[in-house]
């Protein structure tokens, strides 16, 4: 089985001409109702940024946990098939994001059966009925993950738009460290985790680029540092890409989830400094040069200055093979789930599945 070298995962560059199909989904569909898909590396900031559309109004409010691509399509397989559409909904009407969706189970079941042929077509049937029910004309998807399936999104949702939301990776590493968030093969990273963590962050991040910047009218990128320290900017470039009227003091006082309850990794330090460059206080200069040294130049590509340029330059055999070994890693995961059968051993523990009707009348 052959995977990706991780230099083949470099962004072709932006200046991609639309293609007659996007342009033809651009005179069909307006682009002020368009569907849109919030991605990023787990850690990013796409939590706050999906909380921050969410409180400038006219998207669906959903709460609940899609990962169609992630955990039901490799679960229950190609969505053609009537009998893996039968099996995905009888596992789906038991989840916790059903639940929250306030969607009836029976009319949403024989939609899906007579109708569904794609995970797509499953996204816009959930989504669609939310938005109709909250009298809405847009819905948008929230899940970090989506990320590594955008060519499959693409062409099953077509009027589908991406914000991919980019944070400092050496931050991002340090926030996945602490709250487990990516768990490294024990035995081969240090008791941190710090490098896998690294190569992770820049793992996603190409994965990312390389999927978006070759359909540059459908996708555009959010710098978390821009979002965080100058929101009024960030928001003005998000509201020309979406056309959605995104005014900043509505959002502050609307306020709704992160924007009220921050999910740091961090909570200690709430309402002290900026989550900006936090890597500087809390990573020791050998750290920092060890991280420096395997993503370094990718930082660099991005914009991210280096706190030791040299660093690049002294990258060892460590810092070379962890991230050779991670990328690997990953994509061979990534393959085997998406592409072999065995994507039918998918966890689904993270659906929180019940046949409790006390439970579900709860939530």
């Amino acid at each position: 089985m052959a995977t990706s070298n991780p230099e083949t995962l470099s962004p072709p560059g932006p200046s991609a001409a639309a293609s007659p199909r996007a342009l033809e989904i651009d005179r069909a569909c307006e682009r002020k109702t368009r569907p849109v898909f919030i991605v990023g590396c787990h850690r990013s900031g796409t939590n706050l940024l999906y909380d921050m559309l969410l409180s400038a109004g006219g998207f669906a409010v959903y709460r609940g946990y899609l990962p169609v691509y992630k955990m039901l399509i490799p679960r229950f397989g190609n969505l053609a098939t009537l009998d893996n559409r039968q099996k995905l909904m009888n596992t789906w009407i038991r989840s916790k994001g059903f639940r929250r969706s306030g969607v009836d189970a029976e009319e949403l079941t024989v939609t899906v059966l007579d109708e569904c042929r794609s995970g797509g077509d499953f996204i816009r049937m959930v989504m669609s009925r939310i938005a109709r029910s909250q009298n809405v004309s847009r819905w948008m998807v929230y899940d970090p993950d989506n990320l590594l399936h955008i060519p499959r999104i693409k062409a099953e949702t077509p009027e589908a738009l991406f914000v991919h939301i980019i944070r400092d990776g050496r931050d991002v590493s340090l926030s996945l460290s602490k709250m487990g968030g990516f768990k490294p093969v024990p035995w081969y990273g240090g008791p941190k985790g710090l490098l896998p963590t690294a190569a992770y962050w820049e793992w996603m991040v190409r994965k990312g680029r390389h999927y978006g910047l070759p359909i540059p009218s459908d996708y555009m990128e959010v710098r978390y540092e821009e979002l965080v320290s100058d929101p009024r900017a960030a928001l003005r470039k998000l509201e020309l890409f979406l056309d959605h009227d995104l005014d900043y003091d509505c959002i502050q006082n609307a306020g709704l989830g992160r924007l009220r309850e921050p999910n740091s990794s961090f909570p200690e330090e709430k309402g002290r400094g900026s989550p900006v460059n936090r890597w500087r206080a809390k990573l020791s200069s050998d750290e920092l040069v060890s991280i420096e040294a395997m993503i370094g130049e990718y930082l660099e590509e991005l914009g991210y200055p280096l706190s030791s340029p040299q660093a690049v330059r002294k990258a060892g055999l460590r810092e070379k093979y962890t991230r050779t070994f991670y990328f690997e890693l990953l994509n061979a995961k990534l393959w085997l789930k998406t592409q072999t059968p065995a994507g039918r051993l998918t966890n689904l523990e993270a659906l929180e599945l019940s046949d409790s009707i006390e439970l579900a009348e709860a939530e």
